[in-house]
């Protein structure tokens, strides 16, 4: 007869308690829900994925409504839009569809008018919709959009004081005392209020902030007033020639000098440490709101069973490569903020690994609410990547693409793929380098490996796959939009050039 081995039920003891977390998270995933009754998407603007409190980038930024969220949901700590500029993201996230689809290429190209936007799928399955906020999607109208059963926006880029609203039709002028921020996310939790409690309601709630200028509201004017922050390790390269050791762009060191570089910053004489301090007070108005959500679906007893998303239309550089504001590839730039909480199918405080693209939102927000999902997506339901112990991610890559803009013509046309560990970016209209970058040993991207020997295969491979999406999504041909500028000169009549 054959003696126990100790040493191995010792093993199958110790398996089966690791194993145990694994179980259990995954047990959640398959447990039945209730479609959320309330679901809330809060978007911010210019908020870079690293600047909250949880994640100690800062050690005096204090961000606790975004750390609750975290603590009592998940953060997506890969997350990435597709196009790092305002109004092309805001169209990726409500159309479903990559830039070069939707043709809102920039700021000012203009809205075709022919996109199906994803509440209109909610509308179906049986939600009330309400949009509060920056709509800034291709037009500076603020006129209803179809999609929503309650409309409240503003035009253009808005202001932080004193707004002039169009609420369902009949624009509405504030004092100058009222912060937008505030006014909006009250608006937005008197409207659920005024729903049945049995009624499903679908919220999309848009700030105006962290967009400079920076305002914060009256109540958070100068609580960082001379904090500093550490400035990146790629701050000084483009200032004293290392670029080109590095082997950086031109176009990288030339912008530096520009309206997006840290020494001409917007045109101003200020320091980045004045601006950082600016730019963390107004982020205090979107925290103030996302605890003023929270808070009411604790007290209306709608707390467990409310999906409640926050993210960003694209982030943010504060000195990196000596850039500031977005628009490039970096890290910086592309990557955002994703929080969700949802007590009764999301499991919380857990990191999500998984990549997720601003593309991904609206089949995710779709598949949780168990409504109807269009087969033209590009984007895929994160839902089932929530609850695991390890990364479940269906998107092995994200691809990127921003294209040349008159107002702003220092950075070029720019596409990209990014894996869990490279990324590739090619620039098109400049003659310049392109950029291939090893994340996980280079994780501030300032080793540029395009001319690395042992890295050519990848890059004809991850140029090809670049090739291959932009085919496939019909995306090889350049959306155009007219661009008429006008100025005053020794003439009697505005020219157009």
């Amino acid at each position: 007869m054959n003696q126990p081995n100790n040493k191995n039920h010792l093993l199958i003891l110790v398996s089966i308690f690791l194993l145990l977390p694994a179980l259990f998270l995954n047990a959640e995933v398959n447990q039945s829900y209730e479609r959320p009754n309330r679901i809330i998407f809060i978007l911010s603007d210019d908020h870079r994925y690293d600047y909250m409190g949880f994640m100690d980038t800062i050690e005096w930024l204090q961000t606790p409504n975004l750390d609750r969220l975290a603590n009592e949901g998940a953060h997506c700590s890969e997350a990435f839009v597709t196009t790092s500029l305002c109004s092309p993201s805001r169209a990726t996230i409500l159309t479903g569809l990559y830039t070069h689809q939707h043709t809102i290429v920039d700021n000012f190209a203009p809205n075709p008018g022919t996109h199906t936007y994803f509440p209109h799928y909610l509308q179906a399955a049986g939600y009330k919709t309400g949009f509060f906020g920056k709509w800034h999607m291709g037009d500076e109208s603020n006129e209803p959009q179809p999609g929503f059963d309650h409309w409240e926006s503003f035009k253009g880029q808005g202001v932080y004081y004193g707004p002039l609203l169009n609420i369902n039709g009949k624009e509405i002028q504030y004092s100058d005392d009222v912060y937008t921020a505030d006014l909006l996310t009250q608006h937005a939790i008197n409207w659920m209020n005024e729903q049945d409690p049995d009624q499903p309601c679908f919220v999309y709630l848009s700030h105006k902030s962290v967009h400079q200028e920076f305002f914060p509201a009256k109540r958070h004017e100068g609580i960082y007033e001379g904090n500093k922050i550490k400035l990146p390790p790629t701050y000084e390269q483009t200032k004293t020639g290392a670029y080109k050791e590095l082997k950086w762009p031109e176009w990288v060191k030339n912008q530096r000098i520009s309206w997006h570089g840290v020494d001409y910053m917007y045109h101003k004489s200020g320091s980045i440490h004045e601006l950082v301090t600016d730019y963390c007070e107004t982020l205090m108005g979107v925290d103030d709101s996302i605890g003023a959500i929270l808070d009411y679906l604790e007290n209306a007893e709608l707390s467990e069973n409310s999906l409640v998303i926050y993210m960003s239309d694209n982030g943010f550089s504060w000195g990196e490569h000596g850039l500031i504001d977005k628009r490039h590839f970096y890290e910086e730039s592309a990557r955002v903020p994703l929080l969700m909480r949802f007590p009764d199918a999301i499991k919380k405080g857990q990191i999500n690994t998984s990549l997720i693209s601003n593309a991904d939102i609206a089949p995710t927000i779709l598949d949780f609410a168990r409504a109807e999902m269009p087969d033209y997506f590009v984007g895929e339901s994160a839902k089932e990547t929530f609850n695991h112990i390890e990364s479940t991610s269906k998107r092995k890559k994200i691809f990127y693409e921003y294209y040349w803009e008159y107002d702003f013509p220092m950075t070029p046309t720019t596409f990209g793929v990014r894996d869990s560990q490279y990324k590739l970016i090619r620039y098109h209209g400049v003659w310049d380098r392109n950029e291939l970058y090893d994340l996980k040993n280079d994780p501030y991207e300032m080793h540029n490996l395009i001319e690395s020997p042992i890295h050519q295969e990848r890059i004809i491979s991850m140029t090809s796959e670049l090739y291959d999406w932009l085919k496939d999504t019909n995306g090889m041909l350049i959306p155009l939009k007219r661009t008429i500028k006008y100025r005053w000169g020794d003439y009697k009549h505005m020219q157009q050039y």
